[in-house]
C-alpha cells in the first residue's frame, strides 16, 4: 500500500512539473496544408516558440512522432527530421523542403498571432488581411483560434491552423 501511495505522489509531482506555463509568445495547435494541383495535403500538431527573426517550430504526427523540427535565426535555418539535419539560408528555403511548397513561414509566425507580418505591405479586409499574395481569414480567430490563409495563384494552397487555448 505504501508503494502505491509513493508511486501516486511521484506521478502527481511529475504531472505538475509537466504543466509549466508557456511564454506569451509560444503557440501550439494543429496545422493543415492543402495543395490543389497536384492534390496533396499535410497535417501535424505544432509547437512554435519565438518570432519571425529567431524561433523554433516542432511538428508532431498523429501518433505523437516527431515529423520535424525547424530552428532559425538571422541568415540561417536548420531542419531536423529523424536522424538527418539540413541547413538552409532562409525560412522560405526550409519550408520548400519541409512542405514541398514555399510558405512564408516568417510571415506565418505573425499571422498566427492575428496580425500582418511587419516585413511586407498588407491590405485590410473585413475578415482579416491580404499579404504576400495570401488572403488571411481571421473571422474565427478570436472565438475559436482558427486562422485560414489561402493563396489563389498556382498551385493553389491553403493553410488552416487551429490554435490551442493559452493556459
Amino acid at each position: 500500500m505504501r508503494r502505491a501511495w509513493l508511486a501516486a505522489a511521484v506521478f502527481g509531482v511529475a504531472g505538475c512539473a509537466a504543466t509549466v506555463p508557456r511564454a506569451p509568445t509560444d503557440l501550439s495547435g494543429r496545422l493543415a496544408l492543402r495543395v490543389e494541383a497536384p492534390a496533396h495535403s499535410f497535417s501535424a500538431d505544432f509547437d512554435l516558440r519565438g518570432d519571425a527573426e529567431r524561433g523554433q517550430l516542432h511538428l508532431t504526427g498523429p501518433l505523437g512522432t516527431t515529423l520535424g523540427e525547424a530552428q532559425w535565426q538571422p541568415g540561417a535555418a536548420r531542419l531536423r527530421t529523424g536522424e538527418s539535419s539540413q541547413d538552409f539560408v532562409s525560412l522560405d528555403a526550409l519550408s520548400q523542403s519541409l512542405f514541398g511548397q514555399p510558405l512564408p513561414l516568417a510571415a506565418l509566425v505573425d499571422w498566427l498571432r492575428g496580425r500582418p507580418w511587419p516585413g511586407a505591405a498588407s491590405t485590410s479586409r473585413t475578415d482579416g488581411f491580404e499579404q504576400l499574395g495570401w488572403a488571411v481569414d481571421l473571422s474565427r480567430y478570436a472565438g475559436d483560434g482558427v486562422i485560414v490563409a489561402t493563396r489563389e495563384r498556382d498551385p493553389k494552397l491553403s493553410v488552416r491552423v487551429r490554435l490551442e487555448p493559452r493556459s
